[in-house]
């Protein structure tokens, strides 16, 4: 018996596949499409991750969908929030029926011959299927969801209190009247302390360094004084551009004036804390903004837990865990009955799928992006990388509506197999993530690399990605192969850059 076959396979039921499939189902309606998820629910990160307080640390205004406006009053959701959000999308473009649930892809096999993917799937029960496709996306993300990053600490094992990671939060933990040591200086770190403040006896943030920490408003002021004046969509609209275009200032002046920004954010910070707080020692990192990500607290949220004495921050090398708590190589002691190891995630490109092209397998940390979507030389793939410097969702859009103009196009034309060309050898290649950020430098070698030029180049830049993927044309560095009959033969349609 042949093997199920369907026109798109995605990869991930999370806000990306679910976004993926909408495209599809709006723009092309005859094409037919499964969506392959691992786990057994919609929502991939915002069902996954359980840890008190879990929210976004982007507004919903651009983390939300292009085509389905974000109404609710907060404009940093959390958790429950968002994923609701990507559920009812699900339900309203009749996409839940097209999800296989609990199932994990482990090899894609592309056939030039038959113009087309064979997926082998596994399931819980250790059963092995097969699927067929002509192309596979992947809306995976880039991080490992069945393990997060836990460096070794001396002495955990004589701890006599509960070791948390975030990523695995038990749901019977309650922190209330406890003391709490969260080590790590990140977005989920940040985003735990004041959650975990408002019933924990204290709660200690214990950092080797500091990060950029800025309050942003929880509510969108323009948001509030436009809705029930204008129509949804219109308010929508209005403050997500807005919204980008204030991401983009915001990074571009921290990429030609560091210092200036620095002292902005230092001295935003400076305000919301307590006269004489140690600022240059807890909130004042070695690295320039935006060398790592920049951390949003909604309102103030973690400053107000540590002026009011709930919170506080350590920053120093952790020397040992003791039975108690934490040792610093400064010598003191934190006192902990929970120590929270929000050290951070594992990167795992492709969700850990393994390609293979004629027989040959894709070295993924070798490989060259093609506009930031695709693989050169790898057919019929397109994978979705968001933003690291704005809201994931930006891009995703954008690859959705890229792809189904390609579909299109092709479909005009009679094609089959598209195939991005890689750059000239001489030319240089980077690694496709320019952040300095822990688990990105574990990580760099398994990722791909970019050229410095478009089409090869991913930009963090939404307007120049529009430019490019919205308006640019089709058929840049990228050679097509036609339908003639059962096979799909070379045709004449290959362009260089």
């Amino acid at each position: 018996m042949n093997p199920e076959h369907v026109d798109v396979l995605i990869v991930g039921a999370g806000l990306s596949g679910i976004g993926a499939a909408c495209h599809l189902r709006r723009e092309c309606p005859r094409k037919t499409f499964a969506i392959i998820e691992a786990r057994e629910s919609i929502g991939g990160t915002w069902d996954l991750f359980r840890y008190p307080g879990i929210r976004s640390d982007s507004d919903m205004f651009t983390l939300g969908y292009s085509f389905r406006p974000w109404d609710a009053d907060t404009a940093l959701a959390d958790g429950p929030s968002i994923l609701s959000y990507v559920r009812e999308t699900a339900r309203e473009h009749a996409i839940e029926q097209s999800i296989r649930f609990g199932q994990r892809v482990v090899r894609a096999r592309w056939s030039s011959p038959d113009a087309r993917w064979t997926v082998e799937l596994e399931r819980g029960d250790e059963q092995t299927l097969e699927l067929t496709c002509e192309v596979l996306y992947c809306c995976t993300g880039y991080y490992r969801y069945d393990e997060g990053y836990s460096p070794a600490f001396a002495g955990s094992e004589r701890f006599r209190g509960q070791i948390v990671h975030p990523q695995h939060w038990p749901e019977s933990l309650d922190c209330a009247g406890k003391r709490v040591a969260v080590i790590g200086s990140g977005a989920t770190a940040v985003t735990l302390v004041p959650a975990l403040a408002r019933s924990a006896e204290h709660v200690t943030m214990v950092q080797r360094s500091p990060t950029y920490i800025v309050s942003v408003p929880e509510r969108d002021p323009l948001a509030e004084r436009l809705r029930g004046r204008l129509a949804p969509a219109l308010v929508y609209s209005i403050v997500r551009w807005k919204n980008v275009l204030l991401m983009m200032l915001n990074f571009q002046l921290c990429r030609r004036y560091p210092g200036l920004m620095r002292r902005l954010f230092l001295g935003m910070a400076r305000k919301r804390l307590p006269a004489g707080y140690d600022l240059e020692r807890h909130l004042s990192p070695t690295y320039n903004p935006w060398d790592q990500r920049v951390c949003a607290v909604p309102d103030g949220d973690l400053f107000n837990a540590i002026c009011d004495g709930r919170a506080s921050i350590e920053t120093g090398r952790i020397e040992t865990f003791t039975e108690t708590g934490i040792r610093m190589s400064a010598g003191n002691e934190l006192p902990a009955d929970v120590i929270v190891t929000a050290t951070g995630l594992n990167m795992l490109a492709l969700g850990g799928i393994e390609l293979v092209v004629d027989g040959a397998q894709v070295e993924l940390g070798k490989s060259v992006t093609y506009k930031g979507m695709m693989l050169c030389g790898v057919p019929n793939m397109v994978l979705t990388l968001g933003y690291t410097n704005a809201s994931w969702t930006l891009k995703a859009d954008l690859v959705g509506e890229y792809l189904c103009r390609l579909l299109n196009y092709m479909d005009e034309r009679g094609l089959a197999v598209f195939v991005p060309q890689p750059p000239d050898p001489s030319s240089p290649v980077e690694p496709i993530m320019d952040l300095k950020a822990g688990y990105v430098l574990r990580a760099i070698e398994q990722l791909p690399k970019q050229g410095v030029h478009a089409p090869w180049r991913l930009h963090q830049n939404y307007v120049k990605d529009i430019r490019l993927l919205r308006h640019g044309p089709i058929d840049d560095a990228m050679e097509f192969r036609a339908r003639t009959g059962a096979a799909e033969q070379p045709a004449t349609v290959a362009l260089a850059a």
